[in-house]
């Protein structure tokens, strides 16, 4: 194998983590941010790209980067190396409300495609690239974009997603329609396309977006009930506006609503 071989437990319900085990000189990489804890001996290092060890050089390093920043991600990675001689622990904890999926990259035949936002951690050795789109319907209209993430190896990749995580199995030639950003991964097999929701009324007044994805199978399909994109959203809409008022001022009860909600900021 040329990724290091990892061992992990995953922790929680809602917010999950991941807790990483590592023999003597074995190394785990993660996204910037992802940090939650680790044991006494573990070395951090900042590194260009994803520390794959496909890497030849300068320059194998700059295009791991310049790949990692086409998809809105940092130019940089952290890799944590156990030092010690004996096995030692890291943590890495999950951005928000949802499920950490672990993936066995040498069960999909060394690729696993997801959201450019959805990877957490992998074990050394493991690629972290870009996929891109050869359909422009999907580009334009995809809604995450022309580019997803691609991951790459025989070791061990962890992906997260919002709310409750689907896990569809997908037979030749069986279709899937999906919300988007809905979307966290699916294997290489699944053939992905943007359809148009149709209807003059469904586009206008419907609410769900002018389109979502399909996916043919033969494969697999993780589907998330709840993206970050959706979440923020309603945080957004939820937010006070400026001067301090919010939303609720609007409504029928006003700030006599608020005090049965047990806010009594006013």
């Amino acid at each position: 194998m040329r990724a290091h071989e990892i061992d992990y437990k995953i922790y929680g319900e809602e917010m999950q983590y991941v807790e990483i085990e590592l023999d003597p000189q074995e190394i785990v990489v993660a996204e910037p941010g992802s940090f939650m804890m680790m044991d006494n001996g573990i070395q951090m290092q900042t590194i260009f790209g994803d520390g794959s060890e496909q890497q030849n050089g300068l320059f194998g390093k700059l295009l791991s980067a310049g790949k990692r920043a086409l998809t809105g991600e940092s130019l940089f990675m952290t890799a944590y190396q156990n030092q010690n001689s004996g096995k030692s622990h890291v943590s890495f904890a999950s951005p928000y409300p949802g499920k950490i999926l672990p993936i066995d990259l040498t069960l999909f035949n060394g690729k696993f495609i997801c959201q450019k936002d959805a990877f957490l951690c992998a074990a050394k050795g493991v690629s972290v690239g870009i996929e891109f789109s050869k359909k422009l319907g999907r580009g334009l209209f995809g809604g995450e974009g022309f580019i997803m993430q691609k991951l790459e190896g025989d070791g061990m990749a962890f992906v997260h997603s919002g709310g409750t995580l689907a896990k569809k199995e997908l037979q030749s030639g069986q279709i899937l329609k999906v919300d988007t950003g809905c979307i966290v991964g699916f294997t290489q097999d699944i053939d992905y396309d943007i359809e148009f929701v149709g209807g003059i009324k469904n586009s206008i007044f419907g609410g769900e977006g002018l389109f979502f994805a399909t996916l043919r199978g033969p494969g697999t399909v993780y589907v998330q009930s709840l993206p970050f994109s959706r979440l923020a959203d309603r945080i957004i809409a939820s937010a006070p506006r400026s001067g301090g008022s919010s939303r609720e001022e609007g409504s029928l009860l006003g700030g006599l609503g608020n005090l049965l909600d047990g806010d009594n900021r006013f």
